[in-house]
């Protein structure tokens, strides 16, 4: 089972700012327009350090390393005195509406090989240039933004609800709330630590950093490093694996390579047809309601269509993994129909209209039953099944290797 520990985190306690002018959403969400944005907020935004962009080749990792040593420096970083357990709680309205409240902790995860048990990928991984995330690892020394994992342990939300020692509150641009709060009683320590290695925990977002990390545990072992202990953990968001705990939205398709035309030819190969709108709010509910896919088009309109189930009896029932199966079947390979991802159906649209495909398939989320059947079995979902929300802030609390 996973060993999970606390650790001395650096935190914005004394910056002459708020935190969200200090704070991020994650670097593989943001565009290059994002991080100059949130780069203006602040000189010492998480952005100048997570994903520098005023310096090209390895100067950018110099300038990461420069940056986080001097902002400890100054003391715009401190280090907790002793190592705790980050609670992290968001409120916000789901898609639905409805209000919702989540908490999870943050603290160290152990880094094991594949295959290993007691920490399991959630999905295939698709191919992805990782040493930009080792390069920043290996500069900094510092794991500037967690991996989120989902704990298979029951209850354990019960454990986080109590509060702890507030340590930052702020809102985002999406009305989203985050609050952080540091756990320092050792016996509290104890039961969190006992309950996540109780279970094991299934990495839910952040497969390519958790993978990276594994290959910096492997250089610090062979160069003997006195960071080699401190590589064997990195840092990673914990929560149950329970519906009030998660919110899943999907991650649709983009097609760049097949016509509007021919993609209805495709997928009337494999579902019937139901009926003819335009992109609106009400766009998922219908597809909810009527267990459908949608095709999307640059101007807006949209088909949905229902599985003919004949055509799937070897396919998981899974809306990503039937529609690459119809694809694949009729055109040869995902890259040959030039499939990219893209959450958002309005960002969806948007992307379309710039020109990026010709059209789009909107799937689905997948559900929670799925998503624990998949762990349960070892199996992998297929790349770009689920897109967590909302999405953790980068800044809030960073591990840095070298005093763990």
């Amino acid at each position: 089972m996973p060993h999970f520990e606390p650790f001395s985190a650096l935190r914005y306690t004394n910056a002459p700012t708020d935190l969200f002018a200090l704070s991020s959403p994650p670097y593989d969400v943001l565009s290059t327009d994002d991080r100059i944005h949130y780069g203006s907020q602040s000189p010492w935004n998480i952005v100048h350090v997570d994903c520098p962009l005023d310096a090209d080749g390895p100067e950018r990792y110099k300038k990461a390393a420069t940056d986080i040593h001097d902002w400890i420096s100054s003391k715009v970083l401190t280090l907790d005195p002793t190592p705790s357990f980050t609670l992290y709680r968001m409120s916000f309205r789901d898609s639905t509406g409805k209000e919702r409240h989540t908490v999870g902790v943050i603290g160290a995860l152990e880094v094991v090989d594949v295959g290993a048990g007691g920490v399991l990928p959630h999905e295939q991984t698709t191919p992805k240039a990782k040493t930009d995330r080792l390069d920043l690892t290996r500069a900094t020394q510092c794991n500037l933004s967690p991996v989120w994992g989902l704990s298979l342990c029951s209850g354990l939300t019960d454990v986080l609800l109590a509060p702890g020692e507030l340590m930052g509150e702020m809102t985002d641009e999406d009305g989203v709330v985050h609050r952080v709060e540091r756990v320092t009683d050792t016996q509290r320590i104890d039961a969190i630590r006992s309950a996540i290695a109780s279970a094991p925990v299934v990495i839910a977002d952040g497969h390519h950093r958790y993978a990276i990390s594994r290959t910096y545990r492997d250089e610090m072992r062979a160069s003997n490093s006195p960071l080699a202990a401190a590589a064997g953990l990195t840092m990673t968001y914990v929560a149950e694996l329970v519906e009030e705990q998660l919110s899943i939205a999907a991650i649709h398709r983009l097609i760049a390579s097949v016509s509007p035309t021919q993609m209805e030819e495709v997928l009337e190969r494999f579902y019937t047809r139901v009926s003819d709108n335009v992109l609106s709010e009400l766009t998922l509910t219908h597809m909810n309601a009527e267990k459908a896919i949608c095709l999307l088009r640059p101007d807006g309109s949209t088909t949905l269509y229902t599985e003919k189930v004949e055509k799937f009896s070897a396919v998981r029932a899974l809306d990503s993994a039937r529609l690459e199966h119809a694809i694949t079947t009729s055109i040869g390979s995902l890259d040959a129909a030039g499939i990219s991802y893209q959450h958002g159906t309005h960002e969806v649209l948007e992307a379309l209209q710039a020109g990026l495909a010709q059209c789009a398939v909107l799937i689905r989320p997948v559900s929670l039953a799925e998503i624990r059947r998949t762990a349960d079995e070892g199996l992998l979902m297929p790349p770009k099944s689920t897109f967590f929300t909302p999405k953790l802030r980068t800044g809030l609390a960073m591990r840095p290797l070298a005093v763990d």
